[in-house]
């Protein structure tokens, strides 16, 4: 089966950003997470749509 979620170590190696730089995107909200009990989760489809944006953005420039 295919994970759906990813904790934050994981979805920064898998955008090839520091954990920091990826807290900073959940604050302002670039990207979604969800928290589950203590843990801070990840949506795959959340990074494919941050993506999706960024590569929005620079077709636009």
């Amino acid at each position: 089966m295919t994970r759906l979620l990813l904790t934050v170590p994981e979805a920064a190696e898998a955008l090839a950003i520091s954990r920091s730089k990826l807290y900073q995107l959940i604050a302002a909200g670039a990207v979604t997470s969800l928290r589950i009990d203590g843990s801070r989760r990840i949506p795959v489809c959340a990074l494919t749509d941050y993506i999706t944006r960024l590569a929005t953005k620079e077709d636009a420039a």
